[in-house]
């Protein structure tokens, strides 16, 4: 299996390639009024409204360093309705990948109900690398929020 690398802090943390879309750069986006902590706003990708959540607002409580390394990675979730949707998780240093099979993850033997999304770890090229599960991370991190695209 291919897996997307990025950095949180010094952290190294795998997406499952499969699920990205494409890999943009950062564009500036206008955060919405009352919107939750980690939700910067919305993008236009080809004449759909996708929301955008900022990986290191949701975990480490700022947002994304602007640098040219930092991306907005497109990926397909699924609403509880099963519907496909489109979310874009901006991430710094997500310029590399990395292949491993899944069954090379093994439980950190740590649990965070916080960070429920934070799965299984392997040893990755410049040290461990632990396992984003997408279809935990968006209940998880913004509650109440729902995925609906607009076209």
């Amino acid at each position: 299996m291919l897996f997307l690398l990025l950095y949180l802090d010094n952290g190294c943390y795998a997406l499952d390639a499969s699920l990205v879309v494409e890999v943009l750069p950062l564009v500036r986006i206008e955060k919405p009024l009352r919107s939750p902590q980690g939700v910067v706003g919305t993008i236009n990708y080809r004449r759909a409204l996708v929301p955008v959540i900022d990986l290191s607002e949701l975990a480490l409580g700022r947002p994304a360093a602007p640098r040219l390394s930092t991306r907005i990675i497109l990926v397909r979730c699924s609403e509880e309705d099963g519907q496909p949707r489109l979310l874009g998780l901006i991430a710094e240093k997500a310029i590399e990948t990395m292949r491993c099979q899944s069954a090379d993850f093994v439980p950190s033997g740590i649990t965070n109900a916080d960070a429920s999304y934070l799965g299984a770890i392997t040893m990755g090229p410049r040290g461990l690398v632990q396992r984003i599960e997408l279809n935990k991370l968006l209940p998880a991190a913004v509650p109440g929020m729902a995925l609906k695209q607009s076209a």
